[in-house]
């Protein structure tokens, strides 16, 4: 079925550019024309994907992601102005998936969309037949990508959802920086290990809210599946 995409930035020049895009690669395109509104309608649940600008009038597409991951895992792409690395990280730990740097070209954020899209529908899929994975407190659904700590549910972005599983299927297993940046991201570019480092963060806040510990630190190698 034809995924639906919702385009969020203030400016309508910008809005016919992502749609036009996005339009002509096969996504159905809505638009929203500042932050209140994007928030309202990513809501609604009848989108696969929303495509954020940071800088926006009623409410900063940050302030709107912020809200969004309250009880939503929807894929978010920041679109932003600003060319600095820790405003990205800083999108990314609230829980963006990716972001594009204006001025961007619309066949990349297209590619970015596509990948993100990938990981959080088809992915699973492709891992398992039978779709539930456990270890010890840890369960997920490959098919729904949905993740439970001892019974809790607990909400994850599709990038999130996809590092977690990679962990999860070799326990034991110290994962490079490197090897994650492959395995969370599905499209050829460079990702720093800030930003790796921003979603394992952002991984371990969401598990110890509902009282789980689920990623260990192995000090300059990468990260394990901790015993759990």
């Amino acid at each position: 079925p034809m995924q639906t995409v919702l385009v969020a930035d203030d400016d309508p020049h910008i809005r016919d550019v992502v749609c036009f895009a996005l339009d002509k690669a096969g996504f159905k395109t809505e638009t929203a024309r500042d932050g209140r509104e994007a928030l309202e309608r990513a809501n609604s649940g009848k989108f696969d994907l929303l495509v954020l600008d940071i800088m926006m009038p009623e409410m900063e597409g940050t302030e709107v992601c912020r809200e969004l991951r309250g009880d939503s895992a929807l894929p978010v792409v920041f679109l932003t102005s600003r060319d600095d690395e820790i405003d990205r990280i800083v999108g990314l730990e609230l829980g963006g998936d990716d972001y594009v740097t204006k001025p961007f070209s619309p066949r990349e954020l297209v590619a970015r969309v596509k990948a993100i899209l990938r990981r959080s529908g088809m992915q699973a899929a492709a891992l398992t037949a039978g779709g539930l994975i456990e270890y010890g407190h840890l369960k997920l659904d490959l098919d729904s990508r949905k993740a439970w700590w001892d019974g809790r549910e607990v909400a994850l972005t599709a990038t999130e959802f996809g590092l977690i599983r990679a962990l999860m299927g070799k326990p034991g297993k110290v994962f490079l920086r490197a090897e994650l940046m492959q395995l969370g991201y599905e499209i050829g570019r460079i990702v720093s290990d800030r930003t790796i480092d921003s979603h394992i963060r952002r991984v371990r806040r969401k598990f110890a809210a509902q009282g789980g510990a689920p990623i260990q630190t192995v000090h300059g190698i990468g990260y394990k599946i901790a015993a759990c």
